[in-house]
């Protein structure tokens, strides 16, 4: 079923030409210099402090470091961090699509 339903996706994805972070439910990472970070397709805040925020994704989790961080805006779909952001980390949960 898992091989069927990948065939699929990538039919999808050819004839509809749509992006990856939509058919797969993938994170879409936006870095604006090393002041602010734009995180779309969520799954929540696991932790938030002014040096590290860790945040919940569909397959996995994102761990944000830096200093001064803080949440600009977070809505069901997407998060805006601003701060000096010094390291971004994708932590996945070792399945392949």
């Amino acid at each position: 079923m898992a091989q069927i339903s990948r065939r699929l996706r990538k039919w999808t994805n050819e004839m509809l030409d749509l992006p990856q972070d939509v058919l797969l439910d993938l994170p879409r990472i936006t870095l604006v210099g090393n002041k602010e970070l734009s995180v779309e397709n969520h799954r929540g805040v696991r932790h938030f402090s002014e040096n590290r925020m860790i945040l919940s994704l569909s397959q996995g989790s994102l761990e944000v470091e830096g200093a001064g961080l803080m949440i600009r805006a977070i809505l069901p779909q997407e998060v805006l961090i601003e701060g000096v952001i010094n390291n971004i980390k994708y932590i996945g949960t070792g399945e392949s699509s």
